[in-house]
């Protein structure tokens, strides 16, 4: 079983899914609907990327940027949507280490890449 495919197409899934939820199914505002839309995209984007390594059958930095990029979905994303549904605002504490996960994700898919 490919793992990391089956971690990108779950969070690809849910990153449409919300953001349709979003958009047509909450009334959000201000800065909830930036999060929400952020979260989304930004969710959307990195199981992409996460989907596109899974389908390459790359070991090594590569996979293990595609496992920082789910990290930063969950953490990043997950937390924004968390608190556009009004949870506490301190989880915007937590937000950067998704970043930090992205950032780490990119970061090995260039050291693969420079290693080819």
């Amino acid at each position: 079983m490919n793992r990391l495919g089956l971690a990108a197409a779950l969070t690809g899934f849910a990153a449409v899914a919300l953001g349709a939820f979003g958009a047509h199914g909450l009334d959000l505002g201000g800065d909830a609907l930036d999060w929400w839309d952020k979260a989304t995209l930004y969710g959307l984007v990195h199981a992409a990327a996460a989907l596109a390594i899974a389908i390459s059958s790359q070991t090594g930095l590569l996979r293990r940027s595609g496992w920082a990029f789910i990290a930063g979905v969950v953490i990043f994303s997950g937390c924004l949507y968390a608190m556009a549904l009004g949870a506490p605002r301190w989880l915007g504490a937590i937000v950067p280490l998704g970043g930090v996960s992205f950032l780490v994700g990119w970061a090995l898919a260039g050291a693969s890449a420079l290693r080819r």
